[in-house]
Parts: C-alpha cells; sequence; structure tokens
C-alpha cells in the first residue's frame, strides 16, 4: 500500500512538472511572437535614424569645408546633433542586436522544452525516464542550468567591457566638448584645435563602439553571411592578438540556415579565444569547407597544446559554457567536434556539420 502510494504521488510530481514545462513552452512561443514585432519595429526606426544620420554627416562635411564662414552656434548645433543622432542609431542598432540575441536563445529554448515534452511522452511517468528527465530539467548539470549561467557570466562581462570601453570614451567626450564650449567665446583659435581633437576622440570612440557591437553580435553574419563575416573576424583577431592567422574557405559559397551560421561562428570564435588566452602559439590555420553534403572546419595552433581528458573534466567540474558547451551546440545539430591535442604539440579542432 505504502509502495503504491509512494508511486503515485511520485507520478503526481512529474505531472506536475511535466505542466509546468509545458506552460514554459507556451510562454516561450508567446515571447517569440512579441519580440518578433520588435525587431521588425526597431528595424524599421534603425533604417529612420541611418537615413538622418547620413543626412547630419553631410552636413557636417558640408560645414567643415566652410569652417571659417559657419557661425558658432550653428557649428555647435551641427556638432550636437551628429553626437546625438549616431548616439540614437548605436543605441537602436544594439536594441536589435539584444533582441535578435534574445530571439535565438529563446528558439534554442523552446525547442529543448519541446523535445522534453515529446521525450515524456514517451517514458512511463514512474520509471527511470521520469527521473531522468526531472534531473535534465532542474538539475545544476542540466544544459539549461548551464546556459542560464553563462548568459549571467557573459552579461556582467560585457557590462565591464561598456564601463571601461564605450562608457568612459563618451565621459571623456563630454569633457572635450565642454572645454570646446568654453573656448568658444574666449580663445576661438584654441577652440578649432580642441574641436579637431573632438572630432578624432568621436572618430575612435565610433570605431570602438562599431568593434564592440561585431563582438557582441556581427549584424553582416545576417546580411552577408557565414564567409565574408568569417573573414573580417580572423582579420580583425589577427590584427589585434599578433598572432599569425591563415583562413582557406573552399567548396561552394552558400547561405547556411541562420542557426547553423551562428553556431559555427560561435565556435570558431570561441576556438579562437582560446587561443590567444592559453595557446602560447605563434600561428592559427583555420580552414572552411562547404559541400553539398556538409560543413567542415578546423582551427590548428601550433601552442603549448593541453591534455583533452583533463580540460573535459574541468570544464564539467566548472559547469561553464567552454568546451562541453561547444560540443552540446554542435550535436544539438547533429555534428560533431573532435579536439586533438597533447602537451608540447599544439591543438587541433575538427567540426563537421551537416547542411
Amino acid at each position: 500500500m505504502d509502495a503504491n502510494l509512494s508511486q503515485a504521488e511520485e507520478a503526481l510530481t512529474f505531472e506536475q512538472v511535466m505542466a509546468q514545462v509545458g506552460e514554459d513552452y507556451e510562454q516561450t512561443q508567446k515571447e517569440l511572437k512579441e519580440i518578433e514585432v520588435l525587431i521588425r519595429q526597431s528595424s524599421a526606426e534603425v533604417e529612420k535614424l541611418a537615413q538622418r544620420n547620413a543626412q547630419i554627416a553631410n552636413k557636417l562635411r558640408q560645414m567643415e569645408a566652410n569652417l571659417d564662414t559657419v557661425p558658432r552656434q550653428d557649428i555647435k548645433e551641427i556638432y550636437s546633433a551628429a553626437q546625438e543622432a549616431q548616439m540614437r542609431l548605436f543605441m537602436m542598432r544594439g536594441q536589435v542586436e539584444q533582441l535578435q540575441g534574445k530571439q535565438q536563445y529563446l528558439e534554442r529554448h523552446a525547442n529543448m522544452l519541446r523535445q522534453v515534452l515529446d521525450a515524456a511522452g514517451q517514458a512511463h511517468p514512474g520509471g527511470d525516464g521520469a527521473a531522468s528527465s526531472r534531473e535534465g530539467i532542474g538539475g545544476e548539470g542540466s544544459s539549461i542550468v548551464r546556459i542560464v549561467n553563462a548568459q549571467e557570466n557573459e552579461r556582467q562581462r560585457l557590462a565591464r567591457q561598456m564601463h571601461d570601453g564605450p562608457a568612459q570614451s563618451l565621459t571623456n567626450l563630454i569633457l572635450q566638448a565642454e572645454i570646446c564650449e568654453r573656448l568658444f567665446d574666449t580663445d576661438p583659435v584654441r577652440a578649432r584645435t580642441e574641436l579637431g581633437n573632438l572630432k578624432d576622440a568621436v572618430t575612435n570612440t565610433f570605431q570602438k563602439v562599431r568593434e564592440f557591437i561585431f563582438d557582441l553580435r556581427p549584424m553582416m553574419l545576417d546580411d552577408l553571411g557565414l564567409n565574408p563575416t568569417l573573414k573580417r573576424y580572423v582579420q580583425d583577431f589577427e590584427s589585434k592578438s599578433g598572432l599569425a592567422c591563415n583562413l582557406v574557405i573552399t567548396g561552394k559559397e552558400q547561405r547556411l540556415p541562420p542557426h547553423a551560421e551562428v553556431t559555427v561562428f560561435r565556435v570558431i570564435q570561441g576556438l579562437l579565444n582560446n587561443v590567444r588566452e592559453h595557446a602560447n602559439a605563434t600561428h592559427v590555420e583555420i580552414t572552411l569547407d562547404l559541400s553539398p553534403d556538409g560543413l567542415k572546419a578546423t582551427v590548428e595552433d601550433d601552442g603549448s597544446g593541453f591534455d583533452v581528458a583533463e580540460a573535459m573534466a574541468a570544464a564539467r567540474q566548472r559547469k561553464t559554457m567552454g568546451l562541453i558547451t561547444m560540443i552540446e551546440q554542435v550535436e544539438m545539430l547533429g555534428g560533431e567536434i573532435q579536439f586533438d591535442s597533447n602537451i608540447g604539440r599544439g591543438t587541433k579542432v575538427q567540426l563537421t556539420l551537416p547542411i
């Protein structure tokens, strides 16, 4: 009697968990529809702001060509309008990027919940399948928990990077603008010099923000696809890291599903970051081959190498979004990723993905 009661209570708990998963799935689908509307609206606003920014930039060029004849008040107004237009455009583009990132996360989350619901429909409520489902949903080692924890860590990293980079630069721009404003009435010659310095500072800040947005999520990945985005990223990575990089792309150029392009790009990005931070390498070879049957990518360095089994065990213990999550992301798409490395002889990572 007690055993039957215990099984009934366990079955009821399983049903409750599955009901919560179902509600979460429905809520996720609702949020996806809302985000789709917001992305359309925000993208339309970005187009309008980009047009306005181009118009103001044209006025700015005309003013600079006739700087001696333009009244000081007009100079101040045009520069203020240019800064405001650029900042609004940056903010809106950043908002679109964040929405697209959240959309992709929710799509993966919804897919995972759908798989849980499908698997639960085939498992006996009181058997091992139920225990496995409950562990997969709420256990500390589950993919969902690791993804959430990793997102929070990434938000902290981005917040620090934003504070130390663009935010600090914008603070300096405000101070420079105030100096120019005070000098216009007392020393116009020096004011013009400071205005030139301010223009250079704005240009540098603009470049930093563009790099920040590209690292957050390159918009050209959506517009142009994986190949051009990867070429641009490898060039930037080489110039910033000082590592000699060689990228070879073979096969027929073609667009992949967006989630596949994002996964391949993020995995290669993560592997290159690992090389820069840990490998002590001097050269990296990146290859990408696209065939009608599938995609094959390889990242190979001449660095110090590592013990693969030990690194995997450490990654599982720390529950980070490193090597283990790369494997999970690729396997969710039906692909495979293999790590070949030994201490003292470099590392070779090969990724295969069906198309």
